[in-house]
């Protein structure tokens, strides 16, 4: 994975174009935004963590008029285009703030939003732990993040070229599932599908990694490669329309934050943490 930095500064620059080329990414949101129907709770607090152009963000403001709905990004360029979405009767906040390290106070989200955005955090175990931080007790966690599967075609017809790329052992089903639980984490349900993109030119389709940052992803990625006329013909496509085809699997995953006092699996044993209000509370219904 590319560093925290190289990360920033790509989504600095692209962060004005990403909204006329991410149109997987706003499929996947709206289709993890119709989940929100699952809460038990009518949130008060909103995290949209890793939320990039505010496209979940201000939707889920749409949907949730009272809440207060807290957009989180470390790119302040992306957090530009959400304050575009801002307006006065549907204000939105923004955070820079790197997602694995969230600047919110323990039990203070009623509804932790994340779409495609595991991904870009160097610990994803260390991320969950803060979701779960974060997320009061029987509150949502709602994410979405690419499954194995991902970027199959791209990574099979660069492998018939002289150039190597390396495409990322994206977490499957049972382990995110794992996670989840270690992390603390109750009743979670995952599901998976998958999106097929066609591009009528290969450059489009590269062109498209590019304009959302995706191909910060592709290890060895390199356009300027003397074998990209070889990359086209080794290329899989659609027959008799001879379109570009690119996979995607997404992972959807729907979980719930635990009791106070539940542990948590840590490499020191488990660990239960109870507030001084709590035990207080306890300690005078005792007595």
């Amino acid at each position: 994975m590319p560093d925290l930095r190289q990360i920033n500064e790509t989504f600095e620059r692209i962060a004005g174009q990403y909204d006329q080329h991410a149109a997987l990414e706003q499929e996947v949101c709206r289709r993890l935004l119709e989940r929100t129907a699952f809460h038990r709770r009518t949130p008060l607090q909103i995290l949209d963590l890793g939320c990039g152009t505010g496209q979940a963000s201000a939707e889920l403001k749409r949907t949730f008029r009272k809440a207060r709905v807290i957009a989180l990004d470390s790119s302040r360029a992306m957090l530009a285009q959400v304050r575009r979405r801002s307006t006065m009767l549907r204000p939105l906040k923004t955070v820079c703030a790197d997602i694995g390290a969230l600047p919110f106070s323990s039990q203070s989200a009623d509804l932790v939003f994340s779409n495609l955005a595991s991904f870009w955090c160097a610990d994803p175990m260390a991320m969950f732990s803060e979701f779960r931080r974060v997320l009061k007790p029987d509150g949502m966690l709602l994410f979405s993040t690419l499954a194995p599967g991902t970027l199959r075609e791209l990574d099979e017809a660069w492998s018939g070229t002289e150039s190597a790329i390396r495409i990322p052992d994206f977490p499957d089903l049972l382990e995110i599932g794992d996670a989840l639980m270690a992390a603390g984490f109750r009743e979670p349900v995952m599901d998976t599908e998958k999106i097929v993109l066609s591009y009528s030119r290969l450059d489009d389709l590269l062109d498209e990694l590019e304009a959302t940052g995706m191909s910060l992803l592709v290890g060895g990625w390199n356009r300027s490669a003397p074998d990209m006329a070889g990359l086209e013909r080794a290329y899989p496509r659609t027959a008799g329309e001879e379109k570009f085809l690119l996979s995607f699997e997404i992972n959807y995953g729907v979980s719930y934050g635990p009791a106070e006092g539940q542990p948590v699996k840590t490499s020191g044993g488990d660990v239960a943490t109870f507030s001084v209000d709590s035990l207080k509370s306890t300690a005078r219904k005792k007595s």
